[in-house]
């Protein structure tokens, strides 16, 4: 799956063209509408902290993911080879889940299921791929930045097709985050993170990941209120990874299957524990804690991909670097909480 973090799922709702005002927003009904339910009653210390740790965890261990793919590539493995691997360990979970789902709820629609499958195509096989593809030309701290715009993106492309007006403090928080995204991307063409156009392609990539993504959450937002975010990802996961194993047997020789032992962990490691916990802790975080304080939590992933980088792959951290962090976070932070 696309690595993104599945709080958007929890409080997607029904997207039209809007009669009057587009003040309560997709974007803002996203971030904070579970936030307000959960606001209305108090939480527990104790149920709060045990919230904030899975949605902390759940956040680095998506990030994680970049990590394990950047050392598969070592071994001389391509991103259709890391990304089949990964659907290979990740997909006996998820089949399972959607086989339960199948058993216990109502039948699909046959409308329904082909926008799952459209769904699973746009929102986890086509982001996951173009974002593998990109990691083999750049860090994976500008990776983890450039991922972490896709609330931007979606705020976008509400005003662009919805005609959402974008208030002023929104414009700044778009203005401080691409700042941030710039001053890295400058910075990694300027320190050796790769030649120039390697650089380019690999964020252009990314960004291509990114926003596909962002199609998908203003996509499923109204099945996700009709079927549940579970059984949403669950049916599209298992798409995806059908597309994808699929495209391994086609562009590559079943031979490729034979790696190294290590390849098979880095897989094993990166389709379970990068992908499957990290969307049942986000989800027991959201109904927790609500889906604002859970997207708040999860700003941990792009600092901790940055560190990660640096003590297992040796990729150098400057100042610039966790500027640029810091200006990305605080422009997330601020759309996350603008009412």
């Amino acid at each position: 799956m696309h690595q993104w973090p599945t709080f958007y799922h929890s409080a997607l709702v029904k997207i039209r063209r809007p009669p009057a005002s587009l003040r309560d927003s997709f974007y803002n009904r996203c971030m904070n509408k579970s936030a307000t339910a959960v606001a209305a009653q108090s939480i527990p210390r104790q149920a709060l902290m045990a919230g904030l740790a899975l949605a902390i965890a759940g956040a680095v261990l998506f990030s994680t993911k970049a990590v394990l793919a950047k050392l598969m590539y070592r071994y001389h493995v391509d991103a259709v080879t890391v990304l089949a691997f990964r659907m290979l360990f990740s997909l006996p979970v998820f089949a399972a889940v959607a086989l339960w789902k199948m058993r216990t709820e109502a039948p699909l629609p046959v409308a329904d299921r082909w926008r799952l499958v459209l769904l699973g195509v746009v929102g986890y096989y086509l982001s996951s791929f173009l974002d593998f593809l990109g990691l083999q030309f750049i860090s994976v701290g500008l990776e983890r930045l450039i991922l972490f715009l896709t609330p931007t993106f979606v705020l976008l492309i509400t005003s662009v097709f919805l005609k959402r007006h974008i208030s002023r403090i929104e414009w700044l928080a778009l203005l401080v985050s691409y700042c941030g995204i710039v001053l890295v991307f400058v910075h990694d063409l300027d320190g050796g993170a790769g030649s120039t156009g390697r650089t380019s392609v690999g964020a252009l990539l990314v960004l291509g990941s990114a926003l596909s993504y962002a199609v998908y959450l203003l996509m499923s937002g109204e099945m996700v209120r009709r079927i549940g975010s579970l059984r949403l990802v669950a049916y599209a996961m298992c798409v995806s990874s059908a597309v994808c194993i699929g495209q391994f047997f086609v562009l590559r020789p079943a031979s490729m299957l034979v790696q190294p032992a290590a390849v098979y962990w880095y897989s094993l490691a990166n389709g379970i524990f990068c992908t499957v916990l990290p969307v049942f802790m986000t989800m027991i975080a959201v109904q927790r804690i609500g889906a604002s304080t859970a997207s708040q939590a999860g700003m941990i992933g792009p600092v901790s991909t940055l560190f990660l980088g640096a003590l297992v792959l040796k990729e150098p951290i400057t100042a610039v670097q966790l500027g640029g962090t810091a200006m990305v976070l605080a422009g997330i932070y601020m759309l996350s909480k603008k009412k």
